[in-house]
């Protein structure tokens, strides 16, 4: 609840017990909700000073803890991972120049190499880190204050720790590597107080980190030549053991290989079924050039057979019987056919065609011999095919046994065969002076003339900054919180006493004390509160009609 007053068009005069007239003060009106900025600047311009010294000592200070700051110079080297092979060193099966890209796990791993202790340990012993007080505090002397800040808790003594551990501390305090976003290049970064050092720190982190992966291959191969040599061996003797089982196997089954890497029983069968092939078809064609002499001389038609034309005989024959007929026909054109001459030379053709038939039937009847002498040798290669087939299927068994065998030594032999190709390929990784690497510099440190800490101008931009807002921000504070009394206590005062006299103007007094006169003081009412006690006008026009007789009135409102 508030306490409210109001008032109307009609004075309300506060009464005073002494003759001192009543001032009326008029405070300018500020709506509720709303800052006062000019009292707020009025605010800041009165306590200036408040403001400017704590800044000024801010300036001040900072400058001087930055001078008193020992510089530290960064250097850094940037490294390009790309996954580098040697093509010539590749496996067989991997002869292709096509590369899979790394994926960000793979430079992520590049990074925690990087940041291994067995690398900061031979970068510190190669750059003599420890004997440099930078690194190792306690070389500079015993300091009783982080002994104390020890011994409470808040850090931790040098002293407690090794030497190692101390320089460790230091080197790992001052190196930096992170990958660049969206690519594979590693940045390593490392300060010190003095920039030579912090190149040559740089430099060689970078070549210690190609010498271990470069360590670590050779290292690889020759675990992997160490592991496949023993291996080796045992498969040379399974390889020896298999291929005499399957030579064992083969004598005792007489199932030995031929031409073509065929069984001999194979082999065979093929060779008689070729034989026999052809035997069958010299029997066809002696049986049909006999058949068709054979018909000539039954038919009386010359004889024309290229095995009777061929013949000897009957080509001298063939030459006489053109030479007599030849005679004949010169003799015929002078002498009848009844001339002896004539007769001889006719009974001379006549024996001729006959002797030439008689040597067309002997060819024919070797002919006929030839097929039956085929057809003999068709019976009996078929009948040695058959047994060569029964001698074959007998030892199917016996050769799905051997070929078994056969598999399980060929099995081990290429197992052997490629376990000797990786043999030498790690020989070979494992003797080559200069192994790849996934790494390779691309950029590396050179000496920083700028210090990279501290930053003395943001620095002391950021301390003056600091202090200018803090103590600006103090005052704004507190003029703040002395402007936010409720504004119903500053618009609401004591009721008035009846008046004794008219007014000009609505006046609201304090009830005072006796014999201590009281200034009234008249405090306008914002419109919002005038609206909202209107109906009650009415109530203090009543009140003031009274006069003397009215009492004070205390009206609550929620």
């Amino acid at each position: 609840m508030r306490l409210a007053f109001w008032h109307s068009d009609k004075p309300v005069i506060a009464p005073a017990e002494s003759e001192v007239a009543p001032v009326a003060v008029k405070p300018a009106w500020v709506p509720a909700g709303e800052l006062d900025f000019v009292a707020i600047g009025q605010a800041l311009s009165r306590k200036r000073m408040w403001i400017i010294v704590p800044t000024l000592l801010a300036a001040v200070l900072s400058i001087t803890a930055v001078n008193m700051i020992a510089p530290r110079y960064k250097s850094e080297v940037r490294i390009l991972i790309d996954g580098r092979e040697n093509v010539f060193l590749r496996p067989n099966g991997e002869r292709n120049d096509d590369r899979n890209a790394l994926d960000p796990e793979a430079v992520t791993r590049q990074v925690q190499l990087l940041l291994s202790r067995d690398l900061a340990r031979d970068v510190i012993k190669k750059n003599r880190l420890a004997e440099s007080p930078e690194f190792d505090p306690v070389l500079k002397g015993f300091s009783r204050l982080k002994s104390v800040l020890a011994l409470i808790g808040i850090g931790r003594d040098p002293v407690s720790l090794t030497p190692e551990e101390r320089v460790l501390d230091a080197y790992y305090d001052r190196f930096t590597a992170y990958a660049v976003d969206k690519s594979r290049v590693v940045v390593v970064e490392f300060q010190s107080r003095d920039p030579d050092l912090a190149a040559r720190v740089a430099n060689s982190i970078a070549d210690g980190y190609l010498v271990l992966q470069q360590d670590a291959r050779r290292d690889q191969a020759r675990s992997a030549g160490q592991w496949l040599a023993g291996e080796i061996e045992s498969l040379r003797k399974k390889v020896a053991d298999a291929e005499s089982r399957v030579e064992d196997f083969r004598s005792k089954s007489s199932l030995f290989v031929g031409t073509n890497n065929t069984t001999l029983s194979n082999q065979q069968m093929g060779e008689l079924n070729t034989q026999l092939n052809n035997a069958r078809a010299l029997k066809s064609d002696a049986e049909s050039k006999a058949r068709l002499i054979r018909e000539m001389l039954q038919s009386g038609k010359p004889i024309e057979a290229s095995e009777v034309l061929n013949s000897e005989l009957i080509r001298r024959l063939s030459e006489q019987r053109v030479t007599l007929r030849a005679q004949l026909a010169e003799q015929s054109s002078t002498l009848l056919d009844g001339h002896p001459r004539i007769k001889e030379l006719k009974a001379q053709l006549a024996d001729m065609d006959r002797q030439i038939r008689d040597e067309a039937s002997k060819v024919s009847r070797s002919l006929e011999n030839d097929s039956r002498i085929a057809s003999g040798r068709v019976d009996d290669l078929g009948a040695y095919l058959d047994q060569v087939k029964k001698q074959a299927s007998s030892a199917n068994g016996q050769d799905v046994q051997l070929r078994a065998l056969e598999r399980e030594a060929k099995a081990q032999r290429d197992l052997l065969e490629s376990y000797l190709a990786k043999y030498r390929e790690a020989t070979t990784r494992e003797n080559i002076d200069a192994a790849p690497t996934d790494g390779r510099i691309i950029s590396r440190a050179s000496v920083s003339n700028s210090p990279a800490y501290p930053k003395k101008l943001p620095i002391v931009l950021l301390a003056t900054l600091a202090a200018l807002m803090l103590s600006t921000g103090t005052i704004v504070t507190g003029e703040l919180l002395r402007m936010t009394i409720p504004r119903a206590a500053a618009a609401f005062g004591p009721a008035p006493a009846p008046a004794r006299e008219p007014a000009a103007e609505v006046v609201f007094a304090a009830p005072a004390e006796p014999k201590l006169a009281v200034e009234p003081v008249a405090v306008p009412l914002a419109p919002e509160i005038e609206s909202e006690f209107a109906e009650v006008e009415q109530l203090v026009g009543q009140l003031l009609a009274a006069g003397t007789a009215a009492r004070k009135v205390t009206i609550l409102g929620t």
